[in-house]
């Protein structure tokens, strides 16, 4: 019994030890980091960085933690942000972002507030930290920016998965309910009144490739950007409009996608009603494009469901040999 007691003695001290130099260890690397993102010019500072959690987890906690990168202008501050992780099992962590956090660009600032923001990280064993997988959980989100829009949503989750059928491919399933588009959006089509200002449910599956894998280097050097997107499933309720769409596109250097993406969508009157409002189908091609619509809407036998196929190419959209509108630009800044 005295032996099973020595051996008990010794190896919680030696587990201890393990500890306090394990925790030693991970502040001393969070620091180094800041250090290092500060001599290559960035903003980067925090008042404190402490490692709690003995015996079995390293839970660090940042204080006052502000990082802002020169050469996109993006920066972010928190007045406290957490990295829990088990001690024997450091490259899966938990990440809580705070209660209110402010994301800066040179355009603007953006105050995110929460009830919960929560995400769980698995990184690959490797010094770079290439992510394998994560997930992150938002309760009642509410975003306000310096440019006078509002948004957010009731509950979110978005999940990725690091796809083993190609390089720097990633799958991606996002899913909401109430979330609220932009205000300044809603108020460019006729202040709100054609649709609700929120969208009931929507979900999204794709897969995603990049110019280079999400690591360390992501938010040290470069984001990597999008190269394909396989959408799989665009699922939207809002209001008493559906929407519908699948595809795939390519995004050269300069952001612009060439592709197709076939689109169902329900009420779709609505949604020509909301492009003229908002200005991206210009006026003088709403009835061409309302005719064109509604010819091939007579063609499914519902003339109030639309199953059409959508050409983006050159930067602009097209429905068959007819330019409908502007082709969003894809870049992560």
């Amino acid at each position: 019994m005295r032996k099973l007691v020595v051996i008990a003695v010794v190896l919680a001290g030696l587990w201890a030890g393990y500890w306090s130099i394990g925790a030693k260890g991970v502040e001393t690397a969070f620091n180094t980091w800041i250090d290092d993102r500060r001599s290559e010019g960035w903003v980067s500072q925090t008042q404190d960085i402490s490692t709690q959690g003995f015996p079995n987890r390293f839970d660090t906690i940042f204080t006052g933690l502000e990082l802002a990168d020169p050469e996109t202008g993006l920066a972010w501050r928190a007045d406290e942000f957490q990295i829990l992780a088990l001690s024997y099992q450091p490259n899966h962590v938990i990440a809580v972002w705070p209660g209110q956090q402010v994301l800066s660009s040179p355009e603007q600032n953006i105050t995110f507030e929460a009830d919960e923001f929560k995400g769980s990280l698995v990184f690959d064993a490797h010094p770079d930290l290439p992510l394998d997988r994560s997930s992150i959980v938002i309760e009642n989100l509410s975003m306000q920016s310096s440019a006078g829009w509002t948004s957010g949503l009731m509950s979110g989750q978005i999940a990725t998965r690091k796809s083993s059928v190609a390089p720097n491919r990633y799958d991606i399933h996002f899913e909401a309910s109430d979330l609220l588009p932009a205000s300044s959006f809603i108020q460019s089509f006729a202040d709100g009144e054609l649709l609700p200002p929120v969208f009931e449910n929507a979900l999204l599956k794709a897969s995603v490739d990049f110019t280079s894998p999400w690591n360390r280097h992501a938010v040290e050097d470069a984001r990597p950007q999008i190269t394909r997107i396989d959408l799989q499933e665009l699922d939207a309720k809002w209001g008493e409009l559906g929407l519908k769409a699948v595809g795939t596109v390519d995004v050269d250097e300069r952001g612009i996608p060439t592709g197709e993406v076939a689109i169902k969508a329900k009420n779709w009157r609505t949604m020509v009603q909301i492009a003229e409002a908002s200005g991206s189908l210009a006026p003088e091609l709403v009835s061409t494009v309302t005719g064109a619509l509604q010819f091939v809407a007579g063609l499914s036998g519902n003339s109030e469901t639309l199953d059409v196929t959508l050409r983006l190419s050159g930067g602009a959209v097209f429905l068959g040999p007819i330019p409908i509108g502007t082709a969003p630009i894809i870049k992560i800044r």
